[in-house]
């Protein structure tokens, strides 16, 4: 060893290696190794909040509602097959076992399942939903801790193997005995089942807040509760039916028996599977039981009590039909009369379930109705608030004494709002939900809408984003004035339906009127936006150039001052020129206005055209006079021909200077006529009140000037 010590021996080994060429393969990566799974641990651990979760407690429910009625259909099983004796139905053995064994496989599933759900440990239930355990071996050993054995013991099929292995195996069993054991068996594994349903009931209220989505399933689901309930009872009715004949049986056999008959009654006679001994034969000619336990018989002694209305029908030997349909019946009867209508005997069982049926009868009873009061109730809550409120409204309009048509108008709005929200307060529904759910839900909600709106169309989706965040709804009924002219504007409406009128008077000036239709797609109010463009706006609103009323029952989104103040002053874009030109060609005062224009310069053009036509006209119609006038001097004044030349040279000279003198004047009198309609032309431009239609002043423009960066 170095006398350095081992650190610099290895720091001297390391010097003298050769240097790594540059070139080198990187070294192969080191394997990790993972921890081997556990052949009983599950690779996938679910959420118990999950939505694969809450689907399968929901198809486990009814798969345990399924399996709740089917229990009860083994004791159809037995049934009076002969005379004085029992038997099995083959076909309801071989039907119940097969629904029973599928249903018997969700119970397995959901058993197998639960090593996968995770759960929430509860000492982190401090605050929040808590913390979630998902180690397979602690799920695994909470569950075996916990609802295992009464999982388990719902599962196992005991009722099949009963009836298909034990009970053909045991050589010695009757009826009476297969009797006791199936009844015994299938309650005892039915309480197990019906206690599953109560915690899975309230995990899937825990997940979802309710068990059924809608009013009607939720009543529809506790009167198949009701159902369920009279079906158990209406088939343990036929059981002990069935139990109570044969006790009679038994009972008439024990006294021949002591009597000393010739022929002795055996308990296996009662099984219908030795009805083709000749012992039984002849027993049967010689016994008096049938007759002593006939239920139809008034000479009986045996009180059948409550089950006599079985025996007596032949319901325990009709077919299955027959038989559950009555039975269901039976049990549906006395459940909702606690059971008031029966006579009972004297015997223990009889009366123990007579008991049984009015404190299940008076609980279920008063279960259902309450449940079902609730569940109808919410259906009709909010038209019984809205009732009450229009009924306060009515009483109040007339303590007031209002007018007939105020009333009406008031009783057509309270109507129009109902039918469009359903009284549903819908801002105080989106203000309960966090920022970014309620924007989605707005832009949802109004995104297209607003698009439909051409002067919103021009701008970019982060714009409208912020414009449908702050758009509320407007309903308006028909003749209700939005807005009157010269009152302040507070808000920006958008039609989505419905049609508006907007008619000005400029300002209240006699001899002006003018109306247009506001459609769907169409806005008012633009003088707000005008407002809320300004660099520095004033604190008082805007005052409304035009009145606007509504045509009929109108929907639209209200945009409000200080939401619109707020968008303009936060985005900056909404000053470009672009946004600019389609302000003023989707505005209806701005193209009133231009309209105007358009119709005061034409009418001064025509008026001017007019006056230069008559000029023209006028100085051609001189010019013709003078013309004619000078022709006319030519033919008259002409004096005769002499032969000398002096003369005529004279008066030739007086005849040219008259003929300019005329048109002198003509020429005076035509500029003169020509100033004059030059003149009026000019005070027609002066003055615009000789135009037919006055005048309407420009619409105040918005500030576009913010944005130097201003697309063309």
């Amino acid at each position: 060893m170095s006398a350095f010590g081992p650190a610099a021996s290895r720091l001297l080994l390391a010097f003298r290696r050769p240097p790594l060429p540059f070139n080198r393969p990187p070294l192969p990566p080191v394997p990790v190794r993972f921890h081997r799974h556990k052949p009983w641990q599950p690779r996938r651990i679910l959420d118990p909040g999950g939505d694969v979760v809450l689907r399968w407690n929901r198809v486990f429910l009814i798969s345990c509602l399924i399996a709740l009625f089917i229990d009860p259909l083994y004791f159809y099983l037995l049934y009076i097959g002969g005379p004085i004796c029992v038997q099995i139905d083959p076909f309801i053995r071989g039907s119940v076992t097969i629904f029973r064994t599928i249903a018997d496989f969700f119970y397995l599933a959901h058993l197998i399942l639960k090593f996968r759900i995770a759960f929430i440990a509860p000492s982190s239930r401090v605050f929040g939903r808590g913390e979630l355990v998902t180690d397979p071996d602690q799920i695994a050993m909470r569950y075996l801790k916990g609802d295992f054995i009464i999982d388990l013991a719902a599962t196992l099929p005991i009722p099949q193997i009963l009836i298909w292995f034990v009970i053909p195996a045991v050589s010695s069993s009757t009826a009476n005995h297969t009797n006791h054991t199936l009844s015994l068996i299938v309650l005892l594994q039915y309480i197990p089942r019906l206690f599953l349903i109560f915690p899975l009931n309230a995990r899937i209220v825990k997940a979802t807040g309710v068990l059924a989505k809608t009013a009607w399933t939720g009543a529809a689901y506790n009167l198949l509760l009701y159902m369920l309930a009279s079906h158990v009872l209406g088939a343990l009715w036929y059981l002990l039916s069935i139990e109570r004949q044969y006790n009679c049986w038994i009972t008439e056999c024990g006294k021949e028996n002591v009597a000393n008959n010739t022929v002795k009654c055996i308990s296996s006679f009662l099984d219908c599977s030795t009805v083709d001994l000749p012992e039984r034969k002849t027993w049967l000619n010689t016994t008096l039981v049938r007759a002593n336990c006939d239920a139809t018989s008034g000479k009986t002694q045996f009180n059948f009590g409550i089950f006599a209305d079985a025996l007596s029908n032949d319901i325990v030997a009709g077919t299955f039909l027959d038989k559950y349909l009555y039975c269901l019946w039976w049990g549906l009867k006395n459940l909702s009369s606690y059971g008031q209508d029966l006579v009972t005997s004297t015997y223990v069982g009889e009366t123990s379930f007579a008991i049984l049926i009015c404190i299940v009868g008076l609980v279920l009873f008063s279960h259902l109705i309450g449940n079902m009061q609730t569940y109808l109730q919410s259906i009709t809550v909010r038209l019984e608030e809205w009732r009450v409120k229009r009924r306060d409204i009515e009483e109040w309009m007339r303590h007031r004494q209002l007018p007939p048509d105020l009333q009406e108008r008031v009783q057509r709005f309270v109507q129009y709002k109902w039918l469009a929200t359903r009284g549903v307060d819908e801002e105080a529904v989106l203000h309960s939900l966090p920022l970014d759910l309620r924007r989605e839900i707005q832009r949802h909600l109004c995104l297209a809408l607003v698009r439909r709106v051409p002067f919103f169309a021009q701008m970019d989706d982060q714009l409208l984003d912020a414009i449908c965040e702050r758009l509320v709804s407007s309903l308006s009924t028909k003749d209700t004035y939005i807005v009157r002219e010269g009152d302040p504007v507070n808000e920006m409406l958008f039609i989505i339906r419905g049609n508006l009128e907007s008619s000005t008077t400029n300002g209240g000036r006699s001899g002006f009127f003018n109306s247009i239709t506001l459609r769907p797609g169409d806005f008012c109010g633009e003088e707000l936006l005008t407002w809320a463009l300004m660099p520095n706006p004033s604190v008082n609103l805007p005052s409304s150039t035009r009145t606007v009323r509504s045509l009929t029952e109108v929907e639209a989104f209200a945009l409000r001052a200080e939401d619109l103040k707020f968008v303009a002053n936060q985005f900056k874009r909404l000053h470009s020129k672009k946004l600019q030109h389609a302000f003023r060609f989707y505005s209806h005062q701005w193209r009133t206005w231009g309209a105007c224009f358009i119709q005061a310069a034409w009418r001064r053009y025509k008026k001017r055209k007019l006056a230069k036509e008559l000029a023209t006209q006028e100085s051609l119609y001189y010019m013709q006079a003078m013309d004619d006038q000078g022709l006319a001097g030519e033919h008259e004044g002409a004096p005769p021909i002499a032969d000398g030349g002096g003369g005529s040279s004279v008066e030739t000279d007086n005849g040219n200077i008259n003929q300019h003198l005329g048109a002198t004047v003509l020429a005076k009198k035509f500029a003169k006529n020509t100033k004059r309609g030059a003149n009026d032309e000019k005070i027609h431009q002066r003055r615009p009140v000789d135009v037919e239609m006055p005048k309407l002043l420009k619409p105040q423009e918005p500030d576009f000037s913010l944005n130097d960066e201003d697309d063309i």
